[in-house]
């Protein structure tokens, strides 16, 4: 079987394309990967140089970054050449407009994230009309599709909400590698990721408890902090972007680690913390409870006192801290790429109409 894949080179939708497209190949699965949203970086072509994958570089601009449209209709001619050249029996799309192309293909469409669902989220109301467009156009590449999936219920659901029903739907969660990310000798420090300036990872929440903390607290991911106006924040330290090697390396010491999210369709670091043995404490919003109830502490995301006593709690109670961290671990486990790969194939194969999946 044949698939084409489009993945961007600027956020998380390429650790997830990389680990489903290297264990679809032991699935049996010829995986061309297209790629948009600027140049590969040096660490990304040796990812795709060791998995063997044929891949389509481009540069265009995604659908969510400024005033795209005319990158985003010459990428829909470079997609359909390419179906023509690849002759898949499978597109599968991890954006949302390209989903009204007039592909020959069945077209598979992935709800990563979006910005109307991300705006809702964060600022508690609907985007601009500035984003109308983009809304219009989404919408119309989710109803083209033949299939939508999601990491979670809980993204499909804020789909439906942002766009409206929608006739086929399903969940099929992500996978991550546990032999990347192990267990190593536990140290008393706490541990968040990501981007400062994303207000959905609300790192600012963590800044603001850490010298409320006994323990030191890390912050891995781009962009250092919010100017401070001269204040000194000694508890929390920012590691800047970091490779996987040394994420991994980090979270297998660390032994708490906080995302007080307010938006996360999935969080595939969450699932990285998990399996590297952190007790986890999260923001309580529905798609890190629909993965991590009952695994976790939970705190709403704009309750600072909440995510200090949490953060404390873990830091002050051993048995309590163990605990977690081995439920975590436990859920985390069957979350794998080749458990992923294999519910992805079953999913192209009935939208292939092989006799195998009918029925």
């Amino acid at each position: 079987m044949k698939v084409l894949m489009t993945a961007d080179t600027v956020g998380g939708v390429w650790v997830y394309a990389m680990e489903l497209a290297g264990a679809l190949k032991e699935e049996g699965v010829s995986v061309c990967l297209a790629t948009m949203g600027g140049p590969m970086t040096a660490m990304q072509r040796r990812q795709v140089e060791a998995l063997g994958l044929d891949v389509r570089e481009s540069g265009y601009k995604l659908e969510w970054m400024d005033d795209p449209w005319s990158d985003v209709a010459e990428a829909g001619e470079w997609l359909l050449e390419l179906e023509r050249q690849v002759q898949p029996d499978v597109v599968h799309l991890n954006g949302y407009v390209h989903g009204s192309l007039a592909w020959r293909a069945p077209k598979l469409l992935v709800a990563h994230s979006c910005v109307v669902s991300w705006w809702r989220a964060v600022h508690g109301e609907d985007p601009p009309r500035t984003w109308n467009v983009y809304r219009e156009r989404v919408r119309a590449g989710l109803l083209a599709a033949d299939m939508v999936l999601a990491p979670t219920w809980a993204m499909l659901e804020a789909i439906e909400e942002c766009y409206g029903s929608l006739p086929r739907m399903g969940r099929v969660a992500n996978g991550r590698d546990p032999r990347r990310f192990v267990p190593g000798r536990k140290e008393a420090f706490a541990m968040a990721a990501g981007r400062w300036w994303d207000e959905a990872k609300n790192i600012r929440a963590v800044q603001s408890v850490a010298d409320r903390v006994d323990w030191p607290m890390y912050v891995a991911g781009e962009g250092g902090l919010p100017a401070t106006g001269g204040a000194a924040w000694p508890s929390l330290r920012p590691l800047g972007l970091l490779s996987e090697e040394a994420m991994a390396d980090w979270l297998s010491r660390a032994s708490v680690f906080v995302h007080p999210a307010k938006y996360e369709p999935f969080g595939l670091v969450v699932l990285e913390a998990a399996m590297s043995g952190c007790a986890l404490v999260l923001g309580d919003i529905p798609s890190l409870r629909e993965q991590w109830d009952e695994a976790a502490l939970f705190v709403p995301p704009s309750d600072h006192d909440a995510l200090q006593a949490a953060v404390v709690k873990l830091t002050t109670d051993d048995r309590l801290r163990r605990e977690l961290a081995r439920h975590a671990c436990q859920r985390a486990m069957p979350l794998t790429p080749g458990r992923m790969a294999t519910e992805y194939h079953r999913t192209y194969r009935l939208l292939a109409g092989h006799e195998a999946v009918a029925g």
